[in-house]
């Protein structure tokens, strides 16, 4: 299985102007070990809301690519979001789905990805036609290369990565500091 760290690493590495939303927990970590960016939004106790944030940016954006970073307990909360990307098709999103079959933020439960849910499948039933599961680094390479060339989407990528904790990276929670930070990478006045 793949290093959750080494996976957000490789994906943000050439990012260009892509907008990147967290799902809660581990993904907001694993995106702000990365690097912390202003083009960063991340979600803190929205379990279920990313991938709609996500599409919500994109369609407010839709010249820039944007990234959705979540795991699979918090896109499980979060399923009606395929059907409702489907509908709306945004060219420029792409949902990555950090599958360890775990509810990692609540003590390490089984999730229903590691009882056999296939959150792929699923994104293909609600008519995201692009929707893959990865599970070695030249896919997660091919993806980021995807991601770049922008267009084609929308498109959700679960990849299965290690169950193994990483330690926490905490972005900044600062309300009026983030504020700043999404007026400016979306250019807009203070």
């Amino acid at each position: 299985m793949l290093d959750r760290r080494d996976v957000v690493a490789r994906l943000l590495a050439d990012r260009g102007e892509a907008l990147v939303v967290t799902g809660l927990g581990a993904a907001t970590y694993d995106v702000a070990a990365a690097g912390d960016d202003a083009r960063n939004f991340y979600l803190w106790g929205a379990m279920g809301g990313a991938a709609l944030m996500g599409l919500g940016l994109a369609i407010a954006q839709p010249d820039r690519p944007v990234v959705v970073v979540t795991g699979d307990g918090e896109q499980l909360m979060g399923l009606g979001a395929f059907a409702t990307i489907a509908l709306q098709a945004p060219a420029n999103l792409t949902v990555v789905v950090l599958d360890n079959g775990l509810y990692g933020e609540t003590g390490g439960q089984q999730s229903h990805t590691g009882r056999g849910v296939d959150l792929a499948a699923v994104a293909r039933g609600c008519g995201i036609a692009d929707a893959s599961r990865i599970a070695d680094m030249a896919g997660v390479a091919a993806l980021a290369a995807s991601i770049q060339a922008g267009g084609a989407g929308p498109r959700v990528a679960v990849i299965s990565i290690d169950p193994a904790e990483a330690p926490r990276v905490l972005p900044s929670r600062d309300g009026a500091y983030v504020r700043g930070r999404m007026q400016a990478a979306l250019g807009l006045a203070a």
